[in-house]
């Protein structure tokens, strides 16, 4: 099992259209695959068409008195399965904060997932919180959706410096580029110069596109209704990727 977590402190980045699409191809591959949707907004629970939990029950699942197991939805694609949002993740700070070795609850609850599933997929909100240094000790791949301005790039730093100060060297880091803009100078500059600054930095990038956009009409990954986009190849090309780091 491999634990992928989705995250950059800002929001609007393409973390959730990232953690859905790569998970979609994943299954479509045949491994396994598991999202989790971290994000109280429920946002990867929306595309696959599962309803956020309202009434809460998250404080049992982070204490250990409810296995995630109970809690994990199918979706409408094979090899693909959801554990839905919960509005109550908004508390997930002093929930984990109740906890016995609160920074690696999440990994002790993910665990038992390890025989069932070959990839999970984190759907993490925006924050450095608690809930954030558990996804960074849980997980063993860090992607991280940036766009190519200068705003984006500190807080990248911010969480480079937030990793080595607390001695977090386990999780791989992959920064890679989301939402560029060929036609921005900004960006083609950015996307020349970073990687030389961050040689941890994925060479695949996802363009500023439409059909990630008409993810929310259709409700569906863009693997399912424009594989051949622009987009779709470029998720194509991101998982191809991230699958071959984490061989490696």
């Amino acid at each position: 099992m491999r634990i992928i977590g989705v995250y950059n402190i800002k929001g609007g980045v393409g973390k959730t259209a990232t953690a859905v699409n790569l998970a979609y191809l994943s299954a479509r591959a045949g491994l396994k695959t598991l999202v989790w949707d971290l994000d109280p907004q429920g946002a990867a629970s929306y595309y696959f068409r599962v309803k956020p939990r309202i009434k809460g029950g998250g404080r049992k699942m982070v204490k250990g008195k409810r296995d995630l197991d109970e809690l994990i939805k199918g979706s409408d694609f094979e090899n693909l399965d959801l554990l839905p949002a919960d509005f109550s993740y908004r508390n997930m700070d002093l929930m984990l904060g109740e906890s016995k070795g609160p920074v690696k609850q999440l990994l002790r609850l993910l665990r038992p997932l390890s025989e069932e599933f070959d990839r999970i997929y984190l759907d993490c909100p925006p924050s450095i919180s608690l809930v954030s240094e558990n996804i960074f000790r849980a997980a063993d791949a860090l992607l991280v959706p940036t766009i190519p301005t200068t705003l984006s790039l500190r807080t990248y730093q911010q969480l480079v410096e937030f990793l080595d100060g607390h001695k977090v060297v386990d999780v791989k880091r992959m920064p890679f580029f989301s939402m560029v803009d060929r036609r921005k100078r900004m960006h083609l500059e950015m996307l020349r110069q970073l990687p030389e600054r961050y040689p941890e930095m994925l060479a695949s990038h996802i363009p500023y596109a439409s059909d990630v956009e008409r993810m929310g009409v259709y409700r569906a990954p863009i693997g399912s209704f424009a594989p051949n986009s622009v987009a779709g190849r470029a998720y194509q090309a991101l998982w191809l990727e991230l699958e071959t780091e984490l061989a490696g």
